[in-house]
């Protein structure tokens, strides 16, 4: 399934860490593999993902793997 999320970018202090978006309705998406653009705290970020069948020792957020990104300006 695809979805369209307009969140921010949280570093997860799970483990040995880890990078998610916490979407603005609240919901929360953990990339498989976060590109190095979006690894920064509070960015502000616009994704269309997909959820991933992939398994992560990571219990937080639903896997997805990120289609397609962008930043938005900080206003």
């Amino acid at each position: 399934m695809m979805h369209k999320i307009k969140g921010k970018v949280v570093f997860l202090d799970l483990g040995p860490g880890s990078w998610g978006i916490l979407g603005e309705d609240g919901r929360q998406w953990l990339p498989v593999e976060m590109p190095n653009q979006l690894k920064v705290r509070d960015a502000e970020v616009m994704i269309t993902a997909k959820e991933s069948d992939l398994d992560s020792m990571i219990m937080w957020g639903v896997p997805v793997e990120i289609v397609s990104y962008h930043t938005l300006p900080r206003v």
